[in-house]
């Protein structure tokens, strides 16, 4: 009975969250957009707990003396601080990031190696059908073998570094906002690693150039910045778009020169013959790549995306033509090969050059990049995109249910600034409905912030490892692991099942038992001179410490016993491997994420939600942290105090 009474009480706790203004949301008529609404500038919480909820949802944690810092210099500077990631000195995160070799070379240079051992794996593979397989057989299987060998190596270092890299500013960055930000927006416009192909290579400049420098400027910047990411146009399918073999398309570069009658006398028979051979080969290719398009044609991937995920939502309004027309002013926006670089390039003879209609505004006919700059002014400035984004962002900072009034204001925020991502979050940070009682602590964490925030609270130093990345990604969240571009669940309930408890409970002892790099208890603040004290002495500095001294009866009385009774070890605070879990089928595992792609096509088929966060069965089993002895004394408090409900919210 005791189990069953926890295991409920810490199901409600974390998966319980207030739904925040929905009386709010259920009544008052429709206002329209430029209307004013009169605001309250009332905070419901107290000064320090206006500070916690702040580091909460603004950084991945507080770390020790963090408060005190706050506190130091208000909580309103602080806040604009943040704001403006560009004053905040981070040199020493910098140079830690200078130390990863893949993310800081050049990534033409990365392409051309890639480009290279695809190259000779082609040569390999097509000397290997016409040569005699049984005199050739065994030496060009082995050479085959370590082109993919090193293909696969080069990947895997590109993506482990990429990922560490992520972990490593989250934990240790200065610049806490603008980290927690480039997480929204990544998730928000997310791109799976595992596409296959060169997407690994793209995904380093849309993290550092395209995402975190504009991850608080004006939306319409971040919007171009990823529609002409060579990571986007992979992944949804858009580099390979071209107009359909009835539409129009603009005289590009290849275009087949006008062939002027020369004249005998003056140049002969081979001048004419020359000159025909030129046209012929011109007309060959033009011929080419007109079946290239009847065999491609129109992608609409990344025009639904654009619509429903990355603009207007999927009750914006729009129409399956639409969806049609924003694919069509897109055709042409490509990129170039992993040898020349693999950047963006507009390619203006695969593009439709036909007239479009987009949610009433007219694209006129004969047009080429033109067609899809419009088409992102014309969804940046919507009003269904200011709601679209500023719900998302209240959903972030407040509340799984952000109030209505909240919403709306942020959104009238975005459409007088011309959508400043800045600003609309300003007006969020510093609201009324952000310092409320409904909203203190009522979001759980996802994986990456149960693992950072553990980092920061034992401040932990960043690891340059892969190591904590593997750890998110053992939880149920593999960094650029997403399949789906619907990105990772937003809302706590799809965190929460019985494994995901139970692996985050053992995540907390394991950590304890300073099996994370970076962390040591015996040199935490606070905690460093009570080894020796009596237990209820350490239980109370360890609230202080790590839970902002606020728990439950049931927490404590777990904290000073040290029998927690959801796991599944005989001993005091024992812990085992990491449980299996249920997980949606269509995510990575920790394996998956070091491995090679899973094919070219992305699903539209979106991944079963509710059953996010337990974990890939196969990475967990056997994994996870290894047998770890049972813990003891403050180890053991600490440990059970990163499992606990508290610390599973923020």
């Amino acid at each position: 009975m005791r189990i069953k009474k926890l295991f409920g009480l810490v199901v409600a706790v974390l998966a319980s969250i207030a739904p925040v203004g929905a009386s709010a949301q259920r009544s008052g008529a429709k206002r329209p957009p430029n209307t004013v609404i009169a605001r309250s500038d009332v905070r419901d919480l107290p000064a320090d707990q206006q500070i916690i909820q702040a580091l909460n949802r603004l950084t991945f944690g507080a770390k020790p003396g963090d408060i005190l810092k706050v506190r130091a210099i208000g909580l309103d500077n602080w806040i604009d601080q943040q704001l403006h990631p560009e004053k905040i000195n981070d040199d020493p995160m910098n140079s830690f990031i200078a130390n990863y070799s893949a993310l800081n070379q050049n990534q033409n240079d990365l392409l051309a190696q890639y480009a290279e051992q695809q190259r000779a794996r082609q040569q390999m593979r097509r000397e290997r059908a016409g040569a005699d397989s049984s005199a050739m057989t065994a030496a060009d299987s082995m050479a085959l073998r370590q082109q993919m060998q090193q293909r696969n190596n080069l990947t895997r270092q590109v993506v482990t570094q990429l990922q560490s890299s992520r972990v490593a500013r989250a934990v240790a960055s200065e610049r806490q906002l603008q980290e927690v930000m480039t997480d929204f927006w990544e998730n928000h416009f997310n791109v799976y690693a595992q596409k296959g192909g060169p997407e690994p290579y793209y995904l380093t400049d849309f993290d550092q150039n395209v995402i975190r420098p504009r991850a608080l400027g004006k939306f319409r910047d971040l919007l171009e910045g990823v529609a002409q990411s060579p990571a986007m146009l992979f992944y949804l399918d858009n580099a390979r778009s071209m107009a359909d073999s009835t539409q129009p398309t603009l005289r590009g570069p290849n275009k087949v020169p006008r062939v002027r009658p020369v004249p005998f006398g003056r140049a002969g028979i081979g001048a004419i013959m020359g000159t025909m051979r030129a046209a012929n080969e011109m007309q060959r290719q033009q011929q080419q790549q007109q079946q290239q398009r009847q065999r491609q044609g129109l992608n609409e991937n990344y025009g639904r995306e654009l619509l429903e995920l990355h603009t207007l939502g999927v009750d914006g309004g729009y129409t399956q033509q639409d969806v049609i027309n924003v694919a069509r002013a897109f055709t042409g926006w490509t990129i170039k090969p992993p040898a020349q670089g693999g950047g963006f390039v507009f390619r203006p003879q695969v593009h439709d050059a036909g007239e479009k209609v987009l949610l009433g505004h007219k694209l006129a006919a004969g047009r080429g990049m033109e067609d899809a700059e419009d088409v992102l002014d014309i969804l940046a400035k919507s009003p269904a995109t200011a709601h679209f984004i500023s719900f998302k962002l209240a959903r972030r900072f407040v509340s799984d249910s952000p109030p209505k009034a909240l919403v709306d204001h942020a959104a009238q925020v975005y459409l007088r600034t011309d959508g400043d991502i800045r600003e609309v979050l300003r007006s969020i940070i510093t609201s009324p409905e952000f310092f409320s009682q409904q909203a203190f602590r009522s979001k759980v964490k996802s994986p990456f912030e149960v693992v950072v925030s553990a980092m920061r609270a034992l401040n932990a130093a960043p690891d340059s490892s892969p190591r904590t990345a593997q750890v998110i990604a053992y939880l149920g969240q593999p960094i650029f692991g997403h399949q789906a571009p619907n990105g990772w669940p937003e809302t706590g309930e799809s965190w929460m099942n019985t494994g995901a408890i139970l692996n985050r409970i053992n995540f907390g002892l394991a950590v304890a038992a300073e099996r994370l790099p970076g962390v040591d208890i015996r040199a935490l603040p606070a905690l460093d001179t009570i080894r020796s004290t009596a237990r209820e002495k350490q239980v109370d500095a360890v609230i202080s410490a790590i839970l902002n001294g606020m728990v439950s009866p049931d927490t404590r009385a777990v904290l000073l016993s040290g029998d927690h009774p959801m796991l599944a070890s005989g001993a005091p605070g024992g812990i085992q491997n990491m449980a299996p879990a249920e997980t949606a089928g269509t995510e990575m595992s920790a394996e998956q994420m070091v491995g090679g792609g899973n094919g070219r096509d992305t699903p539209r088929a979106r991944p079963n939600q509710t059953q996010a966060g337990g974990g890939n069965r196969a990475a967990l089993q056997g994994r996870g942290f290894g047998n770890i002895p049972p813990l003891s004394g403050l180890p053991q408090i600490v440990g059970l105090a990163l499992g606990s409900p508290e610390f599973q919210r923020h």
